[in-house]
């Protein structure tokens, strides 16, 4: 048999006198400890996204949290000793009357809004993606309430929906129908918030599922067309299925703003009359910031619960879209 020749240890070399010492690293493992010029640009651009994320978003989220954790007043702000009272904010919130109308509020105003703001704009991408004379001009026509501050929009709408000299009750009465009360009374209120919210809405969810039936190749349609197939079943076999993943995005992109909606309902009713549209956001601002003696801790409470509601959706959002990309 062949002898076996013994490979030498590279971890350790004979020096002449017989002591062993340490072989040098190898090359690749002395580059993997340095940092290439690579890494160092690649941390460059890393580095003002996360400090950005991390003041502007971790930061307060943290700030808010602890706001709910303990009983702070004007003075604790001052002088930084709130007392740390745990789960009280949240016992007193959910043992709070306003709590039960203001969830159901907060559903009916989110759940509304994202139905008809993405039932209209999906009706007009459609239409639009027809790409007809001026279309392009109509389009941008109907980005103007998007782009219009929201400030502007809400107060425009608090004109229109006057009771006394607003437009709507003027066309109405020139129609024969009595004047509605559409700010000052509880049964219309909420109704007024949501049609405004809808018509600020629905310029998003039309740019948005316009741009992904311009990614639907029209190939599919002529071959549908071939088929005998109408415009009705040609919309439900080829266009509604396509566009899932957009109206995925476009749906949950809408339900976090729709659950933040703040500035529309403050404007236009200050969440009232009788607390009749006070949704989470305006009942968090009045708890924080509507009374004489202001409610910091219960506020942040009920911004947390907030919060909760955003993330909870975006993880069923992520485990659909994981079981769709695994099937």
């Amino acid at each position: 048999m062949k002898s076996m020749t013994q490979v030498p240890d590279r971890r350790s070399v004979q020096s002449r006198n017989g002591a062993a010492t340490a072989a040098p690293a190898p090359a690749h493992a002395r580059a993997r400890r340095r940092p290439t010029s690579q890494q160092w640009a690649a941390w460059g651009f890393l580095a003002p996204v996360t400090l950005y994320l991390a003041l502007f978003y971790a930061y307060p989220l943290y700030r808010n949290l602890d706001l709910s954790l303990r009983n702070y007043t004007v003075r604790s702000f001052v002088q930084g000793d709130a007392p740390f009272t745990g789960l009280a904010n949240y016992r007193k919130v959910f043992d709070d009357p306003t709590f039960a109308p203001a969830l159901l509020h907060t559903a009916v105003f989110t759940t509304v809004c994202l139905v008809f703001q993405y039932a209209i704009g999906l009706a007009l991408a459609v239409f639009f993606n027809q790409n007809f004379r001026l279309s392009a001009t109509l389009r941008a026509l109907f980005l103007v309430p998007w782009l219009l501050p929201l400030i502007v929009s809400a107060s425009t709408w608090s004109w229109m929906l006057n009771s006394d000299s607003g437009i709507v009750n003027a066309t109405l009465h020139a129609v024969g129908i009595g004047p509605v009360n559409w700010l000052t009374s509880p049964s219309w209120s909420l109704t007024s918030v949501i049609i405004a919210n809808i018509w600020i809405g629905v310029p998003f969810n039309l740019v948005v599922l316009y741009s992904g039936l311009q990614s639907i190749p029209s190939s599919l349609y002529e071959a549908a067309a071939l088929d005998g197939a109408n415009a009705w079943r040609r919309f439900w076999s080829i266009t509604f299925p396509l566009l899932r993943q957009v109206s995925a995005i476009t749906l949950l992109l809408g339900l976090v703003y729709t659950l933040k909606v703040f500035d529309i309902i403050w404007i236009m009713t200050k969440g009232g009359p009788a607390d009749s549209s006070t949704t989470f956001a305006t009942w968090s601002y009045q708890l924080g910031f509507g009374n004489l003696l202001p409610a910091f801790g219960p506020g942040a409470a009920v911004g947390n619960l907030l919060v909760v509601a955003a993330l909870v959706f975006g993880l069923i959002y992520l485990k659909v879209q994981r079981k769709q990309a695994l099937s």
